[in-house]
C-alpha cells in the first residue's frame, strides 16, 4: 500500500493490484497444523477453489494417492510441505521395521512421497491396551519445526519435523531402543526414522490406562500443550483400573514437563474411554479449556497463565450432558440399547461465548441414542440447568464434532445422517439420509461441506440452508478420518489410501 502512495503512475497500479490479488490467493489457501481452527475446534476451514466434484475411477481431480494400509483411522495434518498421518505397517515401507507397528508417516506434499516415519512397537501382554493392526490414530500438531503427537503406547512425543537426515536433535537421544520391539536386537535408527526431541510417558507419569487405542488431538497454546489422557477400562469393560488418574493434563512444550492436571476424579465414571481432545475460547477476558469427559460432562478449566508447574486445574463450570444417565454401578448397563451412561468422543467447539457439543451412548457398548448441546459458555459452576441454550436429538450414537459456519451447524451421527442446524435455535434446516453409517466429522470449506461414511461413500454439499448435494461418489474402503483441506488441495483419508483431490483447469 505504501508503494501506492508513492507513486500513481498505471505501471506502479499494476503491480499493486498483482501484490494484492497474490496476497488475497495466499490467503485464501494454508497450511492445517492442527485438527480443526486453532484454539476453537471448528471443523471450518479459510480455503478456496477446491472441488466440488471428483471420481477416483477415472481420476477425475486426482492429484495422487498414497497406500496407508489397511487399518487406518486418523486424519492428515498438513504443515511446512509436509503431510503428517498415521498409519499401521502392513506396507512395510522399510526392510528393517517387520511385523506390527503403529506408524506416523511424514510425506512430501506435493507428490505425496515418503520423507520419514516414526515406528512405534505395539504395547505388549494385552491385545487391548493397543489393537492389533490399528495404525496409529491420533492427529499430530506442528509449530514451526516441531510435531506434537500422541503414539500407540501413549507416549506424548516432540519430533523434529526434518526428521534424522539432519542429525539426531534434543535431549532424547535413544531412538533405536524406542523403534525396538521388547525382546529383539537393539535396532540402529537411520535416515528414514523420526527425530525424536523428547518423550513424555503417560502411563509411567500419571498412571492413565489405555483402552483398545489412544486418541487425542493435542491444543496448542503459547508454550503449554493440552490434551485428553484416554484413560479407559480393562478389557473386562467393566472395570476401571486407574480411577483416579487425570483425565485432562497440560504440559510443558519445550520440555515436555507435566505443568498441571485436572482433579475432577473422572476416571471412575468412565464408561469406556476418554477419547474428546480439549478446545478453547476466551470468555470475558479469560481464556477457557473446554473438555469432553468420558463420563458424558463437558468441563472448562481456566488456561495456565505460565509455564511454571502449578497445582490442579482450576474448573470454572461442569455441563452434565445426560443428567438422568446412570451414575452408579454403570457397568451394569453394558450393551444395554435403551438405557446406559452416556460419554463424548467429537471435539467441543467454541462459537460466540457457546460450546456446542455431541454426547450420548457408547457407539460399541451403550445406548443409541445422542444429543448436540449448545452450552453458554459464560457462567460458572454446575450450569448443567442454567447453561443449557438448546438441545438437538440425533437419530443414534455420534463420534462427530461440529462444523460451525454463517450461523449453520453441521453435525453427523452413526445413524447414516447428516444434519445442519440453526446455531442460535438449534432449529434443523435439513437432514440428509446417506446410506452409511458416518464417524468421521464434517468439514467444511470454500462454501462447501464434506464428509465420509464407513461404506466408502464421500458427500459434498453446499453449505447453505437449502440441501444441494454437489457429489456423491465411491473411494476404495470405509471413512472415518475427517478430510483436510490445506493450500487449495483436499486430503480424504480413507481406511486403506490417501487421496490428494485438487480442482484441475479444464
Amino acid at each position: 500500500m505504501n508503494m501506492l502512495k508513492r507513486n500513481n503512475s498505471p505501471k506502479a497500479w499494476g503491480l499493486g493490484l498483482i501484490c494484492l490479488s497474490l496476497m488475497v490467493c495466499a490467503a485464501a489457501a494454508d497450511d492445517q497444523p492442527q485438527w480443526g481452527q486453532k484454539h476453537t475446534r471448528n471443523m471450518v476451514y479459510e480455503e478456496a477453489n477446491l472441488p466440488e466434484s471428483f471420481d477416483v475411477k477415472s481420476g477425475k481431480n486426482v492429484k495422487w494417492t498414497v497406500k496407508l494400509g489397511r487399518q487406518n483411522y486418523a486424519t492428515p495434518i498438513v504443515s511446512g510441505g509436509k503431510i503428517l498421518i498415521g498409519a499401521n505397517n502392513e506396507l512395510e515401507r522399510d526392510p528393517r521395521h517387520k511385523g506390527d507397528r503403529g506408524v506416523l508417516l511424514c510425506l512430501n506434499e506435493t507428490d505425496g512421497t515418503l520423507c520419514w516415519q516414526l515406528v512405534v512397537p505395539k504395547l505388549e501382554d494385552d491385545e487391548y491396551l493397543d489393537w492389533p493392526l490399528v495404525g496409529m490414530v491420533s492427529p499430530p500438531t506442528v509449530e514451526g519445526d516441531r510435531v506434537y503427537v500422541l503414539t500407540n503406547r501413549a507416549e506424548v512425543l516432540c519430533l523434529d519435523l526434518k526428521g534424522l537426515a539432519d542429525g539426531n536433535d534434543g535431549p532424547y537421544q535413544d531412538e533405536g531402543r524406542h523403534m525396538t520391539p521388547r525382546g529383539e536386537e537393539l535396532m540402529k535408527p537411520g535416515k528414514l526414522d523420526a527425530d525424536i526431541i523428547w518423550l513424555f510417558d503417560m502411563r509411567k507419569e500419571v498412571g492413565m490406562y489405555p483402552h483398545d487405542e489412544v486418541f487425542s488431538s493435542i491444543l496448542l497454546d503459547g508454550d503449554v500443550l493440552y490434551l485428553n489422557t484416554c484413560n479407559g477400562v480393562d478389557r473386562s469393560h467393566v472395570k476401571n483400573p486407574a480411577p483416579k488418574a487425570p483425565s485432562l493434563i497440560a504440559l510443558n512444550k519445550k520440555t515436555g514437563r507435566l505443568l498441571s492436571r485436572d482433579n475432577e476424579l473422572i476416571g471412575g465414571m468412565v464408561f469406556h474411554a476418554t477419547w474428546s481432545s480439549p478446545a478453547m475460547g476466551e470468555i470475558g477476558g479469560r481464556d477457557l479449556v473446554f473438555f469432553g469427559g468420558g463420563d458424558g460432562v463437558c468441563y472448562a478449566f481456566e488456561a495456565l497463565q505460565s509455564v511454571a508447574p502449578a497445582g490442579f486445574l482450576k474448573r470454572v463450570w461442569r455441563f452434565d450432558c445426560d443428567p438422568t444417565a446412570p451414575k452408579e454401578n454403570i457397568h451394569d448397563y453394558q450393551n444395554n440399547p435403551k438405557v446406559s451412561p452416556s460419554n463424548i468422543k467429537g471435539m467441543p467447539v467454541y462459537y460466540k461465548n457457546r460450546v456446542y457439543v455431541t454426547a450420548g451412548g457408547d457407539i460399541w457398548w451403550g445406548k443409541r441414542k445422542s444429543w448436540l448441546k449448545c452450552i453458554d459458555a459464560t457462567k460458572s459452576g454446575d450450569i448443567t440447568e442454567s447453561g443449557l441454550v438448546w438441545s438437538y436429538e440425533l437419530n443414534s450414537h455420534s463420534c462427530s464434532t461440529p462444523a460451525i459456519y454463517d450461523g449453520m451447524v453441521f453435525i453427523t451421527d452413526c445413524g447414516q445422517t447428516v444434519h445442519c442446524l440453526d446455531a442460535e435455535t438449534g432449529k434443523p434446516y435439513w437432514t440428509h439420509e446417506t446410506g452409511g453409517e458416518i464417524w468421521a466429522s464434517p468439514v467444511v470449506a470454500d462454501g462447501k461441506v464434506y464428509v465420509g461414511t464407513r461404506r466408502k461413500d464421500f458427500w459434498i454439499f453446499s453449505a447453505s440452508r437449502e440441501k444441494k448435494v454437489l457429489c456423491n461418489t465411491e473411494l476404495d474402503a470405509p471413512v472415518h478420518g475427517a478430510v483436510t483441506p490445506a493450500n487449495g488441495v483436499l486430503y480424504i483419508p480413507t481406511m486403506e489410501t490417501l487421496y490428494a483431490i485438487e480442482k484441475k483447469g479444464k
